[in-house]
């Protein structure tokens, strides 16, 4: 039998603060970890039998393994979890009784799937005794395939990345540089606005409109770069492309730069409070009038979030739906209620830790 009689983890949602819809073309994000967290919590068995309870979606899922599992769910996230972690060599001595809750709200923008990955592949990387593999960056990895490539979807890395490093994370995947930030950041204000959202579709949407804008100005401009041709430079050709385009490739550079400055920002020892609200505002206004993700009511809640004396705010995550979030270092509580008013679930959040024990 396993040394680890009871065994618990727990990942943190996040929120994205600069650099939505931009890490699956190769760019920058820099996202946090926010203080609502899943958690997957298990005792050994004497059998072989793994027994997933979800209390909170009111659903069960067990396997027995022998070998690589097959999928019977559309999205069979505890199966690949383990498919994964099998063909590095895991070999279970016994199986386990689990059970998985959470306080990320579900299919929000929020990473709960993420969050739930990530705990699930630590919590087997854990029973398995693997201190070589059980680090933060392998994690994370381990998480995006089974997440994303065992099922062929769309997306980057960003989601398992910063749920489980934690805290504020810079991310640039192609030169493979993972920076923790440590800002000295206020409460903010996640307000889920429960609107049900399709994000495989919206995913797919808006990067094969922005894939596409790119290839056709690589054709007007050979030399275009999308990490480093300025918009000044890009202005002449972008009139050529079919507007749809020309305004998502436009979105793209200037959300790029905003991150940019955005980094400046959130590494300095004196935090621009109200400058950072400013950014999250302009990234938001790309999202809703150039990238076209945002909905009425995320707008309406985001507008009572200002009114109430947030500093800025943006929708999170793929949008359609989901959640928005302010920043509100002051009258949080004003701001809760405000979104609240606009019909949407608010929860007062704060800056957390990645993935852990307990």
């Amino acid at each position: 039998m396993s040394k680890h009689r009871n065994l618990t983890i727990s990942t943190p949602g996040r929120i994205c603060l600069f650099g939505e819809h931009q890490d699956y073309l190769g760019l920058p994000v820099i996202a946090a970890a926010i203080s609502l967290r899943m958690r997957i919590s298990g005792a050994p068995r004497e059998d072989l039998l793994f027994h997933i309870d979800l209390p909170d979606i009111g659903e069960r899922i067990q396997f027995i393994p022998n070998g690589r599992l097959a999928y019977q769910l559309e999205r069979d996230y505890f199966r690949s979890g383990f498919n994964v972690v099998w063909e590095r060599g895991f070999r279970p001595e016994h199986g386990w009784n689990c059970e998985v809750r959470g306080k990320v709200p579900i299919n929000s923008g929020t990473s709960s799937s993420s969050a739930m990955m990530v705990s699930w592949i630590k919590f087997l990387l854990t029973i398995a005794d693997d201190p070589q593999q059980n680090n933060s960056e392998v994690i994370s990895r381990l998480a995006y395939e089974a997440e994303v490539q065992e099922f062929n979807e769309p997306g980057g890395m960003m989601d398992q990345f910063s749920t489980c490093f934690g805290n504020v994370i810079y991310l640039d995947f192609p030169n493979n540089e993972i920076q923790t930030l440590k800002p000295r950041l206020g409460a903010f204000v996640l307000g889920d606005s429960q609107q049900p959202k399709d994000t495989k579709s919206i995913l797919r949407n808006v990067r094969d409109v922005a894939q596409e804008a790119v290839m056709m100005m690589r054709e007007l401009l050979p030399q275009f770069d999308l990490r480093q041709t300025s918009l000044e430079e890009a202005q002449e050709p972008l009139k050529k492309l079919p507007p749809r385009h020309a305004e998502a490739l436009r979105a793209n550079l200037i959300d790029r730069d905003l991150l940019r400055e955005a980094l400046v920002v959130l590494q300095h020892e004196l935090l621009a409070h109200e400058r950072l609200g400013q950014l999250l505002n302009q990234h938001h206004e790309q999202l809703r009038r150039y990238k076209k993700v945002s909905t009425p009511k995320i707008e309406h809640m985001l507008e009572n979030a200002m009114k109430a004396g947030a500093l800025g705010g943006k929708i999170n995550g793929s949008g359609g739906g989901g959640c928005m979030f302010a920043y509100a270092p002051q009258n949080t509580e004003a701001v809760a209620e405000a979104i609240r008013a606009a019909g949407g679930v608010p929860y007062v959040i704060s800056i957390d830790e990645g993935v852990r024990h307990g």
